[in-house]
């Protein structure tokens, strides 16, 4: 699949970008760029992979000739440069559109410019039916992505769309937090117990990553099925997990939180297709004369029904329990934390 190929990842430093680059560094690829604005954490994974298969690049997809400069000669693009955190994006809104929109749109240019075979950008759940900032910007992402892909055709570069709901331990994600009241015997802080979020990892965002890379079409985005999970069912889970006994303390939802998440809208749903363990939405080919899509309704999209954390099966606290001590880093946060328990 990648056989002598040189790929780039930007935002490369992030959770996805080192899960994503172990598995890479198993296959005979022949390059792979690191891009992104984090000198340090680019210097802690040249000394943790050290391997010359490895380019780090200083850069920032917020400049046009940045981008440009870097992605030169490169095969495939994977971007997963963004601003992610909802409270971030809440209170520097316009800093979500630099890095999030234009950021994308300069990189989806040079990929273009310089004949990238395929580029796939990395969206969220928060992006359907948004209510945030962070939500608002990776939606509009989207829509820079099939605006461009309306223009370019299967001989040209290749550009596509993964969408997918929270990844347990990335950065930014409750769970950490959890495990580190938890560390300190501080209270839980849980917004809503009956909030629901999708659960996924990191080893399953990257299947969809690859798959999307793999069976793509011009303007696609895929969305992988997910269970899903309360809040309060998490704080209980991971309560039970490291044997503590520490109060659940609820704070009420924060700036720009929903109650439950979308991959779907019903407008999607309604076009979508049905892979097994993913959906397909397919581009859009609509142009600005499309009367007829306004003079022709559908009695199936008003049947079709959304995607969302409270439709899809909700774990147990057992489910969930056995699927967070698969996680490694959950693993060695326990680890940890019981070798703590003993010195004290």
């Amino acid at each position: 699949m990648f056989k002598k190929a040189k790929i780039m990842i930007t935002g490369g430093t992030g959770s996805f970008g080192n899960t994503f680059l172990k598995k890479l560094l198993t296959t005979s690829i022949s390059e792979i760029r690191i891009f992104s604005r984090d000198e340090m954490k680019q210097d802690y994974m040249r000394h943790l992979y050290n391997d010359k298969r490895i380019k780090f690049i200083i850069g920032d997809i917020r400049d046009p000739k940045s981008i440009n400069d870097a992605i030169q000669g490169v095969d495939y693009v994977f971007c997963a440069a963004a601003l992610k955190q909802v409270p971030v994006c809440e209170f520097y809104p316009l800093e979500a559109v630099y890095t999030n929109i234009l950021g994308t749109a300069n990189t989806i240019e040079a990929a273009i410019t310089n004949k990238v075979k395929k580029v796939v950008v990395l969206s969220t759940d928060k992006a359907v039916y948004p209510i945030n900032a962070m939500g608002m910007s990776k939606a509009l992402m989207e829509k820079v992505m099939l605006a461009k892909a309306r223009q370019i055709d299967n001989n040209s570069t290749i550009l596509c769309a993964t969408r997918y709901g929270n990844v347990i331990g990335s950065r930014g994600s409750v769970i950490p937090l959890f495990i580190q009241q938890i560390k300190q015997s501080q209270p839980i802080t849980v917004t809503d117990p009956n909030m629901t979020r999708f659960m996924m990892t990191l080893d399953q965002a990257i299947d969809l990553v690859i798959y999307a890379f793999e069976n793509c079409s011009q303007g696609d985005i895929f969305v992988q099925k997910a269970p899903a999970a309360t809040i309060g069912t998490l704080a209980q889970a991971l309560i039970e997990i490291f044997e503590v006994n520490l109060e659940i303390k609820i704070i009420g939802p924060r700036h720009g939180e929903k109650v439950f998440e979308t991959l779907l809208s019903r407008e999607e749903a309604y076009r979508a297709i049905d892979l097994g363990n993913y959906f397909r939405v397919p581009l859009d080919y609509r142009d600005l004369n499309y009367s007829k899509y306004l003079d022709m309704g559908s009695l199936e999209m008003s049947k079709a029904k959304e995607y969302t954390s409270e439709t899809t099966k909700l774990l147990s606290k057992e489910e969930l329990k056995s699927l967070l001590l698969s996680i490694d880093f959950v693993q060695n946060e326990l680890k940890g934390f019981l070798k703590d328990k003993r010195y004290i």
